[in-house]
C-alpha cells in the first residue's frame, strides 16, 4: 500500500511578496494533489469489513471481534475465538490422552475441569445389546485368569483278564500202567484251558490339565497412555 505525500507545500506560498507568480496556488498543482491523494486511497484497507493484502501484521494489543462458532470463513479471530474453538472439540464428557505427558489438560489447553480417568483399564464401545456394556463408564471384566465353568467326562472299561491253568489227564506210563500223571511224565500229556475272571477291577483314570490360572494373565495387549475427563 502506498501512503500519500504531498508534491506541492501550499503553506510556503503565504510567505510570498504579492506579484510573486509563485504565490499563486495553479489548478495543475491542485491536480496533482488529488491524484496523488486518489492513488492512496485507491491501495488503503476499508475502516469496514477491510480485505488486506500482502502479510498484514496487527499492532500489540489490537481487538478484534470474536466470530460466531464454526465460522470458516477468512475474518480474523482473536484469541478468545480460537480458545472457545478448540473447547469445543472437548465438550463436557470428552476424553483427553496423552501418550508422554501426566500434564492435567487444564493446563495444557487452558479451559475446562479434568480428572484423570479409567485408570488400568482399557475403553470399549457402547452395545445397548449387552448388558456388559448398555450403560456410560460401566466396569467389569477381571486381570486375573479364571476358566469358565465346565465339565470333563472320562469313560474306564474293565474288560477282565485271562489265567492259563494246566490240566494233568489219565494215560499210559512208560511202563504200560495206567493212572494220572504230571505234566509232561511218561506218555501222558497236559491240556491248558483259559478261565476268564470276571471279578471287578479298581481303574484309576487321570485328566491333564488344560488352560492357565494366574494372576495377571488375562490381560490384552496393550500400551499404557494418560487418560483426563473433562467434567465441567
Amino acid at each position: 500500500m502506498s501512503n500519500y505525500t504531498k508534491s506541492t507545500n501550499f503553506a510556503t506560498k503565504d510567505n510570498l511578496s504579492s506579484g510573486n507568480p509563485l504565490k499563486i496556488v495553479k489548478g495543475t498543482e491542485i491536480d496533482t494533489e488529488f491524484n496523488d491523494i486518489a492513488t492512496a486511497i485507491a491501495t488503503k484497507a476499508d475502516l469496514a469489513s477491510p480485505t488486506f493484502t500482502g502479510t498484514p501484521t496487527l499492532p500489540t494489543g489490537t481487538v478484534a471481534t470474536t466470530q460466531s462458532a464454526g465460522n470458516n470463513t477468512t475474518a480474523i479471530a482473536t484469541t478468545a475465538f480460537v480458545q472457545a474453538a478448540i473447547a469445543l472439540l472437548y465438550p463436557v464428557g470428552s476424553i483427553y490422552t496423552n501418550a508422554t505427558s501426566s500434564t492435567n489438560p487444564a493446563t495444557l489447553l487452558g479451559f475446562g475441569t479434568w480428572t484423570a480417568f479409567g485408570a488400568g483399564r482399557v475403553m470399549v464401545g457402547f452395545d445397548s445389546g449387552n448388558a456388559l456394556f448398555d450403560s456410560a463408564e460401566e466396569t467389569g471384566g477381571s486381570a486375573n485368569a479364571i476358566v469358565v465353568s465346565h465339565t470333563h467326562t472320562a469313560t474306564s472299561t474293565d474288560s477282565g483278564h485271562t489265567h492259563v491253568i494246566a490240566t494233568p489227564v489219565r494215560g499210559l506210563t512208560s511202563g504200560g500202567v495206567s493212572g494220572w500223571q504230571g505234566a509232561n511224565t511218561g506218555d501222558s500229556y497236559t491240556s491248558s484251558a483259559s478261565v476268564t475272571n470276571t471279578t471287578q477291577a479298581t481303574i484309576t483314570t487321570s485328566i491333564s490339565t488344560e488352560g492357565s490360572s494366574a494372576t495377571n494373565a488375562n490381560y490384552q495387549p496393550y500400551i499404557t497412555v494418560y487418560m483426563w475427563k473433562r467434567t465441567a
